[in-house]
């Protein structure tokens, strides 16, 4: 089957009836991909800020799919360490029209006159946040607000969910801006999640909360650990690749 290099559609993904996390040994290296099936008559892979996203008909065999991928792995660990490289670009200005990483997808911006508060618009088609302004000063500071407003919302509905899971009762919840951290846990205080998380795909940020619920009941990464973690999330080692590799494109925004 050909293999067919592509860019992202408008809105940085293809029409897909199934995905998967997957990991694939390239020499050296373990890189994580997303699998998606689709309605294509050939595959296609591509990469950007996520990582390595490859597309694929419904009925296409995984051997031939990864016999595609080690054939152009120096290529690809190629263009992924040129990623890896790029610093984010530190947001100087938050400008109406902008775009910000929102689960994975694009977030628009939007600037407006008002009393400093927010509108959030959350629709198939994409998302949107308006920031009701006094000031254009205002600007950041309202921003991070409601973007940490969002992330303590989604945080504590995802704790909710998998608290039950993992036999363990939810735990106080506070949000950190941590620059290298994404979770911590601890018996007497909870668990404080990174804000910024928000900005990745919603796989991603179960990993995370799984991986700090799991302290609850080990206080180590031990095997017993890492087994309680796949009970829950089989896909950790993946969506762990994954993390790593948004981490180096968080915007600046503070």
């Amino acid at each position: 089957m050909p293999w067919l290099p592509e860019k992202a559609t408008a809105g940085g993904r293809l029409p897909a009836t199934s995905e998967t996390q997957r990991t694939i040994e390239l020499g050296e290296r373990t890189v994580a991909y997303v699998l998606r099936r689709s309605r294509r008559r050939t595959i296609g892979l591509w990469i950007d800020h996520r990582g390595l996203r490859v597309g694929a008909p419904p009925r296409a065999p995984l051997h031939e799919v990864e016999s595609l991928l080690l054939r152009h792995g120096e290529w690809i660990g190629r263009k992924l360490d040129e990623w890896h490289a790029r610093r984010p670009a530190r947001l100087h200005a938050i400008a109406d029209g902008m775009q910000l990483p929102f689960l994975g997808e694009a977030l628009d911006i939007r600037l407006a006159l008002g009393g400093n508060r927010c509108l959030w618009n959350l629709h198939a088609g994409g998302a949107t946040l308006t920031l009701c302004l006094r000031t254009p000063a205002d600007a950041r500071r309202v921003l991070e607000r409601a973007l940490r407003e969002r992330a303590r919302e989604l945080f504590a509905e995802r704790l909710a969910h998998y608290a039950p899971l993992l036999e363990v009762v939810p735990p106080p919840l506070s949000l950190s801006a941590a620059r290298t951290r994404w979770g911590s846990c601890s018996t007497r205080s909870g668990i404080r999640l990174n804000w910024r998380l928000l900005h990745f795909p919603l796989p991603v940020i179960d990993y995370v909360v799984v991986h700090e619920l799991a302290h609850l009941r080990e206080m180590n990464h031990s095997p017993r650990f890492w087994a309680i973690v796949s009970g829950v999330c089989p896909n950790w080692q993946a969506l762990r690749v994954e993390l790593r590799v948004l981490g180096k494109t968080l915007p600046g925004l503070v």
